[in-house]
């Protein structure tokens, strides 16, 4: 026995309707100009970005993936803070879409990871391999890197300050 269903004119039309009802939902969530474009910077860098003209609001998607900082003549500075991906949304004073970006913050090339057992350490090697924090590195290598680096920073300021 040959059970055959044909779909009804009205089970058509709400599938064409639901089709096209998605359809313009990811056209309206475009920004002008087509798809997002992708901007890769490396961890704890900075990288300048054109903002498009009459921008009233800036939306970071995750600040501690990256974080922009405004500056003269339409230009962003966007700072890499932490491994991922997070996207920044530029609006004009009506609410609608200029910019959206997604912003892809990876580790530096230069860098070699030591772990011992569980405990990880990070290097810049370029040209020879000296102490270099990074996020997700063993509390203890982290923290006094960090001190050495603040106590470094602290007595150059005061030779500064000093007149040496």
């Amino acid at each position: 026995m040959e059970v055959r269903r044909e779909r009804s004119a009205s089970g058509r039309c709400r599938r064409y309707a639901f089709v096209l009802a998605a359809v313009l939902a990811s056209a309206l969530a475009m920004p002008r100009g087509g798809a997002a474009e992708t901007v890769t910077i490396v961890l704890d860098q900075a990288q300048l970005m054109k903002l498009p003209d009459k921008v009233g609001t800036i939306i970071i998607g995750n600040p501690l993936i990256a974080d922009v900082s405004l500056q003269a003549g339409g230009t962003m500075v966007v700072t890499g803070k932490g491994y991922g991906a997070t996207n920044i949304i530029a609006l004009d004073r009506t609410g609608a879409t200029l910019m959206m970006t997604t912003i892809q913050v990876v580790g530096a090339r230069d860098a070699v990871v030591v772990y011992r057992g569980v405990d990880r350490e990070s290097y810049s090697c370029t040209p020879t391999c000296e102490r270099r924090i990074t996020l997700g590195d063993a509390p203890t290598f982290f923290d006094a890197t960090l001190a050495q680096a603040g106590t470094r920073s602290g007595q150059a300021s005061g030779a500064a300050a000093g007149g040496h």
